[in-house]
């Protein structure tokens, strides 16, 4: 496999409190990673960690090769793109415009009609047609979280690093948002990969190739969605039982889990 990205030995660390240790992970192209884990767990921090918004007490990232240490701030935004866990940010400007931003590590000088046409696709990739001239701060909550996804979509990455992307959208645009994603990572020919921090086990058995299971901050698991979700897997970190319905003796094509009850300590 050749390797998109490459971690090796990553740790960091507030103050006394470790929250990731000794991370080790090799991603190659066109796949789709689930990160899994409770609150706590460190899943938000890793990926700050990889986009540079976290500085690693120890360890290395390289993305295509390249120690992400020693790349250039606009070198690491063409090769990656962010979308947090949450927007405060209000915004005065349009959606367009919003999504625009994403060009920026692309626009030397002025912005192209190559730009402008990027911008129109996702818009349109997305379903974001209905309110792409609005202020982008008289939207709902989903819909702004829509427009950040269509701004990392717009900057044209070779890896997305998506915390929560669906947390504040309604079941179908859940479903459509990880559609999208999923269709994105699959175009072989582009050969970009997305690691996405989700909460919904289903979401990631549905559309995630691999499965990542962060422990107070280690990685328990790393797999497929049905060598990692196992009962006892879930019961361990979640502290949950559970049903685990393999997709070949389920009504769907892919593996489903079914919650029961918290497990007392």
């Amino acid at each position: 496999m050749t390797s998109l990205l490459k971690i090796e030995g990553l740790e960091f660390s507030w103050g006394s409190n470790q929250v990731l240790k000794d991370i080790n992970l090799d991603i190659g192209r066109n796949e789709f990673i689930a990160i899994l884990g409770v609150n706590g767990a460190g899943k938000s921090t890793f990926l700050k960690c990889i986009n540079r918004i976290l500085a690693p007490a120890k360890g290395t990232v390289e993305i295509s090769g390249r120690n992400i240490a020693d790349m250039s701030l606009m070198d690491l935004s063409k090769t990656t793109s962010y979308v947090p866990q949450s927007v405060r940010t209000s915004f005065s400007m349009s959606v367009f415009d919003v999504i625009m931003l994403g060009r920026r590590p692309h626009i030397s000088w002025r912005i192209s009609d190559d730009d402008h046409e990027r911008v129109s696709e996702t818009i349109r990739f997305l379903g974001l047609e209905d309110f792409a001239f609005r202020k982008f701060d008289r939207l709902s909550g989903g819909e702004r979280q829509r427009v950040v996804i269509a701004k990392a979509v717009a900057q044209d990455p070779m890896l997305f690093l998506l915390d929560e992307p669906t947390s504040d959208l309604d079941l179908r645009n859940q479903v459509s948002i990880m559609k999208k994603i999923r269709h994105i990572v699959s175009d072989v020919e582009s050969g970009k990969s997305a690691i996405v921090a989700i909460h919904d086990i289903n979401m990631a058995a549905r559309f995630a190739d691999r499965v990542v299971l962060l422990d107070d901050g280690s990685i328990k698991a790393d797999g497929t969605p049905s060598e990692v979700l196992t009962e006892a897997n879930i019961a361990d970190v979640f502290g949950v039982s559970c049903d685990v319905i393999p997709e070949e003796y389920g009504l769907s094509s892919y593996l489903q889990v079914l919650v029961k009850d918290e497990i007392e300590k």
